[in-house]
């Protein structure tokens, strides 16, 4: 970045949180795009958007205490990061997994609040978690766990407050745990969580609309930018969990190929494509490792490292397994082999540098804070049928959502076309999403 406020921005954010560096990645990745626009733009200086847009309105931490199945006192750390509410209330997923930290977890947040501006929903951004790992634990334990984490957490949450949802670690039934847990202890039933099984209030589509979401995106981008389709295309998709397999289901659906699937033990190829429904058997019903398939496709391969899932030719790519998978030295193994676009359906699962070496090589890349928004939308659809008492169709929903990711495609497409910036996604992303915060911001005025 060129600007000298930016610069002083980032650098004073360098000195603040020096050891959270996928906070500032995330920071880096918005300054870069803001820098093209900044000179048109006298007032982000002088009313100090961006340390205002930059800092968290609340970081909330907490110990939470629970008992195993051997009667051992356990302790883990909890977090819920409000980052903002300038658009409504904070909203945004738990999330259960040993690498959960603060630099996570506002990474995240900032993210959110960036992504919800975007669906055009009141819904502010927010993230939270904790270091506990459901892995390995019986049902029993998970739920202890929960409700252990909500007794300290529910202080912080409404529906006009803080709405949370699920993340990594945390599926409809660790949201159900939640959930019930704070009905019991607030005596309120209310849409203070979404994410929720159909039968205590949840939406239809939820389980699948981050990844149905980023197949709309994506084809929504083919169809524009490259007058093409999913028809025919070999897909790779990292990850095999819930994001991973809907969206292999999707693009199955619209006529795409998924040729390559993988957990974090390693990665199944199959150049005639994957069964789909055989691997979500494996991973959603009997919650085994993916190497399970070769006993039902003797001709299917399989690799013990997961990041060489980036070394096959292929089409498309969709990270959508964690954040920085895909570093520069798979961005290469893609470019080389032909790659034509990437779709994050993860939270920055390319590296800058990734990101770097498919802008040089004019790779179509469709950012997470819009490629992977069915999630939140549906959410937020969520909420809309909790206060109208309602239950919308699984084709109402289903609809709507492919609707409006085709709307968050064109809101970001038009951004980057008005700047010359054509395909550049990423900054039709950053400086609309921006651009729509700080108006909120300054509409109110100095709070």
């Amino acid at each position: 970045m060129e600007n000298t406020y930016l610069k002083q921005q980032y650098e004073k954010f360098e000195k603040l949180y020096p050891n959270e560096k996928e906070y500032l990645q995330s920071i880096h990745d918005v300054l870069n795009s803001i820098d093209d626009i900044i000179e048109f733009h006298p007032e982000y200086e002088t009313f100090n958007v961006v340390e205002r847009l930059l800092e968290p309105e609340r970081v909330i931490s907490f110990k939470v205490t629970w008992i195993d199945d051997e009667k051992n006192v356990r302790v883990n750390r909890g977090y819920r990061v409000q980052h903002s509410s300038l658009i409504g209330p904070y909203k945004g997923g738990l999330r259960f997994h040993p690498s959960v930290n603060q630099s996570v977890l506002k990474f995240l947040a900032f993210d959110q609040t960036l992504k919800n501006s975007l669906t055009n929903l009141p819904m502010g951004g927010g993230k939270g978690g904790s270091d506990f790992n459901p892995k390995g634990k019986s049902d029993f334990e998970i739920m202890t766990f929960c409700h252990a984490f909500m007794r300290e957490l529910f202080h912080h949450l409404g529906e006009d407050v803080d709405v949370p949802a699920g993340d990594i670690g945390v599926g409809q039934r660790e949201i159900g745990y939640l959930y019930g847990y704070y009905k019991k202890i607030t005596n309120q039933v209310t849409s203070s969580m979404t994410g929720k099984d159909s039968l205590i209030g949840g939406s239809l589509v939820r389980r699948e609309a981050t990844g149905y979401g980023l197949a709309y995106f994506v084809e929504a981008l083919l169809g524009k930018i490259k007058n093409t389709t999913f028809k025919d295309k070999k897909v790779i998709i990292s990850g095999s969990g819930n994001v991973a397999l809907h969206a292999a289901l999707k693009v199955r659906e619209l006529g795409g190929k998924v040729i390559a699937m993988s957990d974090s033990s390693g990665f199944i190829h199959d150049e005639e494509g994957l069964d789909i429904d055989m691997i979500k058997t494996i991973k959603q019903e009997n919650r085994e490792r993916i190497k399970r398939y070769l006993d039902h496709y003797e001709n299917a391969q399989y690799k013990d490292e997961s990041s060489n899932i980036w070394t096959l030719k292929a089409d498309i790519a969709l990270p959508c397994a964690t954040q920085n998978e895909l570093d520069e030295t798979a961005a290469k193994h893609l470019v080389d082999n032909g790659i034509m676009l990437v779709g994050e359906g993860a939270n920055m699962p390319t590296t800058s540098k990734g990101k770097a070496v498919f802008k040089k090589h004019d790779i179509l890349f469709a950012p997470c804070k819009a490629a992977n928004a069915g999630g939140v939308l549906v959410s937020g659809f969520e909420i809309a049928q909790s206060a109208q008492f309602n239950s919308w169709s699984f084709d109402t929903i289903n609809e709507k959502l492919k609707a409006m990711m085709e709307t968050i495609f064109n809101d970001i497409h038009q951004t980057a076309k008005k700047y010359d910036k054509d395909t550049d996604l990423q900054f039709g992303v950053n400086v609309y999403s921006f651009q729509k915060l700080v108006q909120a911001m300054l509409e109110q005025g100095i709070v």
